[in-house]
């Protein structure tokens, strides 16, 4: 449906998460990947989505001058923003049991913002989700990092792993957005190109 629609456009997505590669497969989206180190290092200044939003286009700003008259490149970032502090990776296993113990029995949010750059214009949309997990025994946070290893996601979890099953007792707003990226708006950004 909508790949027809963006027939004359090459998507390029800027990204090497596997969960955001398949969101796009499981959006029937023709697209391509194009790879480029960025050091994510954003404003001390800069809060909740303002991060998202600069790292976003940071990541995109890599590719100034390399985009072809039909390209859209989509770049994105996720955090999760708890008491007024942006969780991001994980450094080791001590870092993410302490990212987890403070997650545990509170609501926090996870912020997504997905930036496209065409060789004319840059824009950017965000969303977020809130989510609250319930209490987290320190048992149960150690065998999820000892089975799942959640290093690479923002927040030392996933919400479609076993601590999203037994941990998350409510989510307000997109479950995909908690996964790296809102695929509705996504989408409907997309379908509104011309």
């Amino acid at each position: 449906m909508l790949r027809n629609k963006l027939e004359k456009y090459t998507l390029i997505l800027a990204s090497g998460s596997p969960r955001r590669q398949q969101f796009f497969k499981d959006l029937d989206l023709d697209f391509e990947i194009r790879l480029k180190e960025i050091e994510e290092i954003y404003p001390p200044e800069l809060k909740a989505h303002e991060i998202t939003n600069y790292l976003a286009e940071l990541k995109a700003s890599a590719f100034e001058g390399e985009l072809n008259p039909n390209e859209i490149l989509i770049t994105s970032d996720t955090i999760v923003w708890h008491n007024n502090i942006a969780l991001g990776k994980p450094k080791d296993e001590q870092d993410a049991f302490e990212i987890l113990r403070s997650l545990s029995n509170a609501t926090h949010e996870v912020i997504t913002s997905v930036c496209f750059k065409t060789n004319k214009k840059v824009e950017i949309l965000y969303e977020i989700t809130k989510v609250t997990f319930t209490e987290l025994s320190d048992e149960a946070i150690y065998y999820y990092l000892e089975n799942y290893k959640p290093y690479d996601k923002a927040g030392s979890y996933g919400i479609q792993e076993w601590i999203g099953f037994i941990g998350v007792s409510k989510i307000e707003g997109s479950y995909a957005n908690v996964m790296g990226m809102p695929t509705d708006k996504v989408y409907e950004y997309l379908n509104n190109l011309s």
